[in-house]
């Protein structure tokens, strides 16, 4: 399994969107950025916020697309080929509702499980082989409100342990950083 040299955080740019639950990638990667102390610019490589660096001694861009969630796959694709990585190189980080909050799941394939943010990123890169880390929401009490849900800010009772979830997820991504894949699957896949 390759060595990750891109982070990416799925959501969608602007205040309107800031602190719901689909900006999770998004809140967890800016997390990131200040524990590892890299600063955001206004990419070069595509439409998005990317922080470049070293960590580990390694190369290490984290990407934030700002072409809104379900075109995100396109500001991956672009960095990935500026950058000449190849999709196992990559780890993205987003929310799912299909996931009780406060649970993570890591996996370094598989469908876009109704996600539209990997879709894109799945029909852009033209594989699923790449690491993603989801982030549990937990569900709409209806079904037929997945959008508002999704699309709404966090209730008063989840943000009292916002914080701690995004710190566990920042965490993650560190140990498959420092660690591999592997081991970080062992011990933060189903944690909460």
């Amino acid at each position: 399994m390759s060595e990750i040299r891109l982070i990416v955080g799925l959501g969608n740019p602007g205040r309107d969107y800031e602190y719901t639950r689909h900006n999770l990638g998004f809140l967890t990667v800016q997390r990131l950025a200040e524990k590892i102390k890299l600063k955001f610019v206004l990419s070069s490589l595509t439409n998005g916020l990317t922080a470049e660096g070293t960590y580990e001694d390694k190369a290490l861009c984290l990407l934030i697309p700002m072409t809104y969630m379900n075109n995100s796959g396109a500001a991956v694709h672009q960095v990935l080929s500026k950058k000449k990585l190849s999709p196992e190189e990559v780890l993205v980080v987003c929310d799912d509702f299909h996931l009780d909050f406060r649970r993570l799941r890591l996996r370094s394939k598989g469908s876009d499980g109704g996600h539209n943010g990997l879709k894109s990123v799945i029909q852009c890169l033209g594989t699923d082989q790449f690491v993603r880390l989801r982030m549990g929401i937990g569900q709409p009490a209806d079904k037929k409100d997945v959008i508002d849900y999704v699309l709404d800010e966090f209730k008063k009772t989840e943000k009292v342990r916002l914080g701690t979830f995004i710190d566990q997820a920042v965490s993650c991504c560190l140990l498959c950083l420092e660690g591999g894949v592997r081991r970080a699957m062992d011990q933060y896949n189903g944690t909460n």
